[in-house]
């Protein structure tokens, strides 16, 4: 019989979120955040369909059970540990520095899920680094926040806003400018970037506000330092220049 695939970052992130609003205990089965959890860990778009028909997958007793791993892997827990995992530790460690952060992405996550948008947007290669990790907070809010990012409308939104301030096309974080560049060939060409993420701004409709000039080698700077951690704001990276600098 086939087993269930391992836990990713996404469902990690929402499990753990439910122990930390327990008191970073255990769930029983017979709770119904378990059984609401399950159902929903069970329509995610991450594994493949046919994952669904194998009778363990994310049944209710593997979600209480997961969340006794992930509150027995605490280092303040009293006791034996069960075995848990290297993202376990890693989910819980990032819900230790940053509980406010991941408890706010794993809301963002219900939220889009919620929305139904999640269950529309393709898989997007650069949702995971080179190495297959995703970010701390999971491929999905990823997912989305590229989804955003490439909009077309809003990037031409955004560079129309620029022309009518006077504002140059030009990378915030290096200043590159494509068209000093490339001339005729790099005119009004630039890439945006969220300057939070999503999870952090809220599932607002995104303003143009929100969105940052990033030439090509910033922006995917921006997104590589994922496993982990959040991906870097263009502040944030500006900030790394400057110290890598002097």
């Amino acid at each position: 019989m086939p087993r269930s695939p391992a836990w990713t970052h996404d469902e990690l992130l929402l499990a753990c979120a439910l122990v930390v609003e327990n008191g970073w205990k255990e769930l029983r089965e017979g709770d119904p955040r378990v059984v609401d959890l399950s159902d929903l860990l069970r329509s995610l778009p991450i594994h493949e369909g046919s994952v669904r028909a194998i009778p363990k997958f994310r049944s209710i007793g593997s979600v209480s059970r997961k969340t006794s791993d992930l509150a027995s892997n605490h280092p303040a827990y009293v006791g034996t540990a069960t075995k848990g995992g290297r993202l376990d530790r890693k989910v819980i460690s990032a819900f230790i520095a940053r509980p406010t952060e991941m408890l706010l992405a794993a809301a963002a996550l219900r939220q889009g899920i919620g929305t139904g948008e999640l269950y529309t947007i393709p898989q997007d290669p650069d949702e995971l680094d080179d190495e297959g990790n995703s970010a701390i907070e999971g491929r999905l809010l990823t997912r989305w926040a590229l989804y955003r990012e490439r909009d077309r409308e809003l990037r031409a939104r955004k560079i129309a806003q620029a022309a009518k301030l006077g504002q140059p096309l030009q990378c915030e974080v290096c200043d590159f400018d494509f068209a000093t560049t490339y001339g005729d060939l790099g005119r009004g060409y630039i890439e945006v970037h969220h300057r939070l993420p999503l999870h952090v701004s809220g599932l607002r409709e995104t303003r143009l506000d929100d969105l940052a000039f990033l030439c090509a080698n910033c922006h995917r700077m921006c997104h590589k330092s994922r496993a982990g951690e959040s991906w870097r704001t263009p502040s944030a990276l500006r900030a790394e220049m400057v110290e890598s600098a002097s």
